[in-house]
């Protein structure tokens, strides 16, 4: 039992929170508190899939918001006597970070360019960015997210994160390609991934394939154009695509056009022919009921497509405008001429402008606001273009996989358990498989080559995989086996795949990552399948579902037994702190001004999935919080004497007996508020014991601890103040880890953060006394004091008499408190009597 030590404190002249960061932080370093222990087994650890933060730029309050609630999660873990395996990653490939180096540098990468081993970029960027080779391109990528790794560690630092910092990995590094290739290499083994040409979702901005779950819908200006096919009518917001339409699609139950399915209608402007079908997913009462489709428009024109069997007449282009040369079946006339290269809005103008001198273009169109497909990070729509891509099947075109994955769904421990329903909904609504390559260059490749036959053609139907043990590799530089690189892109010879993979592809295999997967057996085993996954609610579909799809088709579980999901900070507008939205708050400047306690404090009253305001109120408060543990400290382990402390066989006086039950409960709520993986209530029953332990119970008990009281009883209050502020300090340990540390080490050995959790059974057989002899003696007090304070008194002005009326239990607790009532508050006469209800009188001394 952690009972508070025996030397005595040794506590500073003048305590303060300044420097407490650096100091402790550079302390727990040099004794490795956070290390994990290698030796431990999968029954003694508790492993957290940290989340590997962005490294493309700065850190907000939002980011700050989640780790912090992590970390008190992870604090209370190891003080209950779990190891834990809590690494850090750092998710520095992809889209982000190019963007970043090429705006950083003033760059751009042309992988036809040879490497430059010479290259130096400009010091400043110019107004054209400067062509760089592939190699150069991932040097430069490297050399950035290195110092940006740099930073974001000393930010977690700063602010306490507990994390074992001999176990970083980046998603990049060579741990991490080789893993996420071999993951890669065995889905396509077992046939769960595999290349097509489909239409695929297209970012014109950023060049490269989006898959589903990068998607998000804006609110666009738009308008519908009445157009005539025949003697059909049809709206539509996209005239710029008719040269691209297959067919006319109506609901099979609108009578209106149930008598011309299977006939067929002629396009405008190009007069080419295409049948009147007939699906379930037109919507009879949206414009006419009657749809063109077009290769391609939007998502359900490729399920229609798709569904009906229809040919394909892609104009789009990856660029974004429409081809030079006409689709096959349409003709190169003046329409084709009219729109041939032009960009998409340039095109719409032209056809709006012919169909409406042809008289196909019926009245004028008509204003509407419609949701349009944007990548996340993208400022264009999205295009649907035609393409070779890499997909993983993820249930959305097979139901027992699907079905399989809401069963794993199910199995998981949410916190709160309705975020579950965000899961289920995604899974329910996928109507595609996982597309995974990306047309970019600083990210994990593709790990295939493909022979090239005697036309010069490559044959995509037979990739050349590697052996797991030549992973990872770069197959636009590397040679597979068998192969020279004299007969890379030749005949007969090889070409690498040029793609690398979507960013989720690598960090959906965190878990494999930081517990070494196939690399290091024994951390495996001891740290997988991980106990805790935390992560935001908006990557739930991408991030928390990627990674249980992995794990469930190479390991058949679960990754992890619960998932914590935190909510959005908001700005001051309620508005979700976004770095696309341009309203984020960077930490450094708030953690100057209140510091990382009170930081600390103000995330950790964010309840989980709960959106949370950035509110610098609460700072204070949290700012108050912990200057209050330092004074508060310093005056109770004042009041311990010099010699040894007394333990729990001290205690006998009933005051002293109420505040350890009071303290016996806190202890039961908060382990069962932290065991539910709910901080914010354990935080706040341990504030809320603390203020009145301060207000009240020091306040009564000061005078008898000094060992000036009359009635004797030091021992006793010595000994509860000790077990009071020994629990005290531990409680607020997850949330407070600086301040609690300064004020643990003036009267304890070793760090609060490996001390055992306060267990109720500290308090001994004071955990059933009567609770109600504080109760009543801090209301008597608190009467006392408001008396003062309303005759504007010092609160050691001198009370001629008080006289408090109420029923027998009631003066039963009073009378056990009386020496502590008198004492503290300055008592002359104190006289009790019988009443209904607890009634208390006060009269002040006259003033001398």
């Amino acid at each position: 039992m952690p009972i508070p030590s025996t030397r005595a404190p040794r506590v500073p002249d003048k305590p303060t929170l300044d420097d407490l960061e650096e100091h402790w932080a550079a302390a727990w370093e040099a004794a490795g508190i956070y290390l994990f222990d290698d030796t431990a087994t999968r029954d003694e650890v508790f492993s957290i899939d940290t989340p590997p933060p962005t490294v493309s730029g700065s850190l907000h309050m939002g980011s700050v918001f989640g780790y912090v609630q992590t970390d008190a999660i992870a604090r209370y873990r190891r003080m209950r006597g779990w190891k834990l395996f809590y690494p850090m990653g750092w998710d520095d490939n992809g889209l982000p970070t190019e963007r970043r180096v090429q705006t950083y540098f003033g760059v751009t990468c042309d992988p036809s360019l040879p490497y430059d081993p010479d290259f130096t970029p400009p010091e400043e960027p110019g107004k054209e960015d400067v062509p760089v080779s592939r190699p150069n391109f991932i040097a430069l990528c490297h050399q950035l997210t290195a110092e940006d790794e740099r930073i974001f560690e000393d930010l977690w630092r700063r602010v306490g994160l507990s994390v074992d910092w001999g176990r970083t990995y980046a998603t990049i590094d060579d741990r991490s390609r080789r893993t996420s290739q071999r993951m890669f290499l065995r889905n396509l083994a077992r046939g769960e991934a595999y290349t097509s040409e489909a239409p695929t979702l297209w970012d014109v901005d950023f060049q490269t394939a989006v898959a589903q779950a990068e998607m998000e819908d804006r609110e666009l200006d738009g308008a519908y154009h009445r157009l005539r096919f025949d003697d059909i009518e049809i709206e539509t917001t996209r005239p710029e695509l008719v040269a691209a339409c297959v067919a006319l699609v109506a609901h099979p139950d609108d009578e209106r056009y149930a008598a011309r399915f299977g006939s067929t209608v002629h396009t405008p402007l190009f007069g080419v022919e295409v049948p009147v079908l007939a699906h379930p997913l037109a919507e009879p009462d949206k414009g006419t009921g009657i749809a063109m489709i077009c290769t391609f428009g939007d998502v359900t024109d490729v399920v229609w497509w798709r569904e009906l069997d229809l040919p394909t007449r892609s104009i789009v282009t990856r660029s974004g405008r429409i081809t030079e040369t006409p689709p096959p079946g349409v003709s190169d006339g003046d329409a084709w001429r009219a729109i041939a290269g032009r960009s998409v809005k340039q095109a719409q103008r032209a056809m709006v402008e012919l169909l409406a001198a042809s008289g196909d273009l019926i009245g004028d169109p008509r204003p509407i606001r419609h949701p349009v497909k944007f990548y996340e990070r993208g400022t264009r729509p999205l295009e649907i273009v035609t393409s070779r891509q890499w997909f993983i099947r993820n249930g959305g075109r097979d139901e027992t996989l699907r079905r399989a994955l809401l069963e794993r769904g199910t199995r998981l421990d949410w916190h709160p358990p309705y975020m579950q329903v965000r899961f289920d909904d995604w899974v329910r609504g996928l109507n595609g498989d996982w597309l995974v390559s990306r047309q970019r260059f600083f990210g994990v490749p593709v790990p295939v080559w493909y022979p090239v036959g005697p036309d010069g053609e490559a044959d995509h139907s037979s990739p050349i995989v590697p052996d797991e043990a030549m992973l990872p590799v770069d197959p636009t530089t590397d040679v597979p086996d068998g192969y020279t690189a004299e007969q890379r892109g030749v005949a007969g010879g090889f070409t690498g795949d040029p793609d690398v993979m979507d960013t989720w592809a690598t960090s959906s295999v965190t878990p494999q990552i930081a517990c070494g997967w196939e690399d290091d057996p024994a951390l495996f085993a001891a740290t997988f399948p991980m106990d805790l996954r935390p992560q935001g609610p908006e990557i739930i579909r991408t991030w928390l579902f990627s990674t249980l799809l992995r794990s469930h088709l190479e390991h058949d579980v679960l990754p992890w037994r619960h998932a914590t999901i935190n909510g959005w900070i908001l700005d001051k507008d309620r508005k979700k702190m976004s770095k696309h939205k341009g309203n984020v708050v960077t930490p450094t400047a708030t953690l100057d001004e209140f510091g990382s306690d009170a930081v600390r404090y103000w995330a950790c009253n964010g309840r989980p999935g709960t959106d949370t305001a950035l509110d610098m109120g609460v700072m204070k408060i949290g700012r108050r919080l912990a200057i209050k543990v330092l004074n508060a400290s310093k005056f109770a382990l004042g009041r311990l004497g010099g010699g040894p402390i007394p333990g729990i066989d001290a205690v006998h006086d009933p005051l002293d007996a109420a505040l350890l039950a009071e303290l016996a409960a806190l202890i039961d709520t908060a382990t069962a508020a932290h065991d539910g993986f709910d901080y914010a209530r354990a935080l706040e029953v341990t504030e809320t014991f603390f203020w009145s332990f301060c207000d009240d119970y020091v306040e009564l008990v000061k005078t008898r601890a000094y060992g000036e009281a009359a009635a004797g009883g030091t021992d006793s209050a010595r000994a509860t103040l000790a077990l009071a502020l020994s629990a005290l300090h531990r409680l607020f340990a997850p949330f407070l880890p600086f301040v609690t540390e300064e004020v643990w080490s003036w009267w304890q050995e070793g760090s609060v953060h490996l001390a055992s959790w306060p267990e109720a059974t500290e308090v001994g057989p004071h955990a059933g006394a009567d609770r109600s002899v504080l109760e009543v003696a801090a209301e008597v007090l608190g009467a006392v004091r408001r008396e003062k304070t309303a005759n504007k008194r010092s609160m050691r002005a001198r009370v001629a008499l008080l006289t408090v009326t109420g029923p027998p239990g009631t003066l039963a607790a009073v009378e056990a408190a009386r020496s502590d009532i008198v004492d503290a508050g300055g008592v002359d006469e104190f006289v009790v009597s019988a009443g209904d209800a607890l009634t208390v009188d006060v009269v002040l001394a006259e003033e001398i």
